[in-house]
């Protein structure tokens, strides 16, 4: 189990063949902390997904066992995404889902940076 108590982390998932090269991606940017690239199916002009580079199932996984440095920045690589795709002047949406409930689909931490229009409401009232 991962630290919050999630299935182990599964080295099989999308997004970590995405970090070993294995499946292309449309990278943004990317360090030694994460990389961020354009999702293949986006919901807004702008969608992008960000990613820490390890082996993190969620955020709570990935704050509890990260190191400062890693955490610190893929925050900033997340700002840093959200400024070059020229979002900060209109705002923009960071969405991340958490286990089965949540409608996380890949076991692997990451963010949506969501932008280029209206979001609207995230739950209905």
């Amino acid at each position: 189990m991962s630290v919050t108590g999630l299935p182990p982390y599964d080295d099989a998932n999308i997004f970590a063949r995405i970090l070993r090269g294995e499946i292309p991606c449309k990278r943004i940017a990317e360090d030694e902390h994460a990389l961020a690239f354009h999702d293949i199916a986006p919901q807004t002009p702008v969608h992008v997904l960000v990613i820490p580079k390890g082996r993190w199932v969620s955020a709570a996984d990935f704050h509890a066992g990260a190191g400062d440095a890693a955490i610190a920045g893929f925050w900033r690589m997340v700002s840093a995404v959200a400024k070059g795709q020229g979002l900060e002047a209109t705002g923009y949406r960071i969405l991340s889902n958490m286990g089965q409930d949540g409608g996380q689909e890949v076991p692997h931490f990451h963010v949506h940076v969501f932008g280029g229009r209206r979001v609207g409401r995230m739950v209905p009232l």
